[in-house]
């Protein structure tokens, strides 16, 4: 079928007026062009009742990625669907992507002669959303389902800006206008441009979440396992972050971030919502296959990261209790050795090594270890590289502990909730606020368990807590890492 398809584009491209931006369907064109789009094979029926399906791709990907290895296009294909590919910037914010989006979605209007649905994937439904309020598309669009939207943004975008993680994120090249957005500072900012706007409302919004990292040491594993503090999630987008309270949730079901786009997982899934006429739009939930928890206890690690010369130690303290804890170090190069040592003298060295995958710190390797009832005390975990290197270590912990300390931001002001805890408060908070490739940093005393933030000029700023506290006489160290974002008013967005 694919040959097939290959042919009815190319005649597309030869006869369609040239405003069509069809032309070949980019199998062998990995990067895609911004702009250019392409339609599939039209089915050889296609009920009235059927609109054309427009998918739009997330961060870091391109149109392709509904076809390689995936079999999207086809069970739409055979479901009788006409279809229409979009390549937007991989790595350009919303409004970016949203204009250019809104002016294709008007010339793909105009080739099929009726309203398009949209299925987008990840990011692609911040930029759909973006395209059909800002920049005026809803007219041409009759509805739309986004798969695992960070539509509050994502704590891995504010991991990869902090300044524990800036060294290797800098260096793999994921920072860039698209994660830079992603930020749930700044997510928070575009969600009250938008959330409000007069044009909200005019496309009904359905929503997929999924919940499963896959396998130990997968290239979704690390990232499920950060976003585990912070609720249910796919490896890169929480279910919490997936949710619009004015959408209809379809589904929360067994997917990672990778696999809730393919069409085996969840096409049947959303078609009866696909067709002319489909009225359920009132944005009640829909029973989920698999209820997310409403956990979030947000001190599930303890974060540390920089460059190294060739040798770095960093000491991990390991409280009392601890259920269980996992060591992951993440590195730009994939020499490194790594020794763990615990308070008992004894070394190891069993380390899963696995390349990332996923969309903040892709190319990454990552050095992961799982220790159950581990030793209370110090670690010390040791790498050892012929070479310079740029890491970022991660520690989560399942433990009681983990509920004791929450951080808010709001109205200004930083907050600890404390759960029966003491707190060592005279530590630093480091804001850090980057612009233009520069970093401004200031550094100030949480006093009480409250910050009053000074007055900040434009942009997202990240804001990283280090806690060292006590519960029930059980000593323990954590990492907060947070984002806002300052519009021009002066005005503080967070969560």
């Amino acid at each position: 079928m694919f040959k097939k398809m290959i042919m009815t584009i190319v005649a597309l491209f030869l006869f369609l007026p040239s405003w069509s931006q069809a032309g070949s369907f980019g199998n062998d064109d990995p990067s895609g062009v911004p702009g250019q789009w392409y339609v599939g094979t039209t089915p050889s029926y296609v009920a009235p009742s059927k609109q054309p399906i427009l998918f739009v791709h997330g961060l870091n990907s391109s149109s392709n990625t509904w076809w390689n290895e995936n079999n999207m296009y086809d069970t739409a294909y055979q479901n009788g669907y006409e279809t229409a590919f979009i390549d937007l910037y991989p790595t350009k914010n919303m409004w970016d992507n949203g204009a250019l989006l809104a002016q294709k979605i008007r010339e793909i209007y105009n080739y099929y002669g009726e309203k398009v649905v949209v299925v987008a994937h990840s990011k692609g439904g911040i930029d759909t959303q973006s395209a059909l309020v800002h920049y005026g598309a809803f007219p041409y669009v009759s509805r739309v389902i986004t798969l695992s939207t960070p539509h509050h943004g994502s704590q891995l975008a504010d991991l990869a800006y902090s300044s524990w993680a800036g060294w290797l994120a800098g260096i793999l090249g994921s920072k860039n206008d698209a994660t830079y957005s992603l930020q749930t500072g700044y997510m928070a900012y575009f969600r009250s441009e938008t959330d409000q706007h007069v044009n909200v409302n005019k496309n009904p919004i359905y929503t997929f979440g999924g919940t499963k990292w896959g396998g130990f040491g997968s290239s979704l594993y690390w990232g499920g396992l950060y976003l585990w503090g912070y609720g249910s999630n796919d490896g890169a987008v929480t279910v919490n972050s997936s949710r619009l309270p004015y959408a209809t949730e379809l589904r929360v079901g067994d997917w990672n971030h990778f696999t809730i786009k393919e069409g085996s997982s969840t096409f049947n899934l959303f078609r009866d919502y696909l067709n002319e006429g489909t009225t359920n739009s009132s944005g009640a939930k829909i029973q989920s296959s698999e209820h997310s928890s409403s956990y979030n206890t947000e001190t599930a690690s303890y974060v540390r990261g920089g460059e190294t010369n060739g040798k770095k130690q960093e000491k991990v303290l390991v409280e009392e209790g601890a259920e269980s804890v996992t060591f992951d170090w993440m590195s730009n190069i994939p020499s490194s050795r790594l020794t763990l040592e615990d308070p008992k003298r004894k070394i190891h060295s069993s380390f899963k090594v696995t390349k990332d995958e996923g969309e903040y710190f892709n190319g990454a390797y990552h050095y992961t270890l799982t220790i159950p009832n581990p030793v209370p005390g110090e670690w010390t975990l040791q790498s050892t590289s012929v070479n310079s290197e740029k890491y970022l270590m991660d520690v989560t912990f399942e433990s009681p502990v983990n509920d004791a300390v929450n951080v808010n931001i709001a109205q200004g002001e930083i907050s600890l909730k404390k759960n029966d805890i003491k707190l060592d408060l005279q530590q630093d908070i480091t804001i850090e606020y980057y612009k233009n490739g520069k970093v401004k940093e200031s550094k100030m005393k949480l006093k009480e368990g409250t910050l009053k933030l000074p007055k900040l000029g434009e942009g997202v700023y990240n804001v990283t807590i280090d806690i060292d506290g006590a519960k029930d006489k059980k000593r323990f160290k954590r990492t907060f890492i947070k984002t806002i974002y300052v519009d021009q008013t002066g005005k503080i967005f967070g969560r």
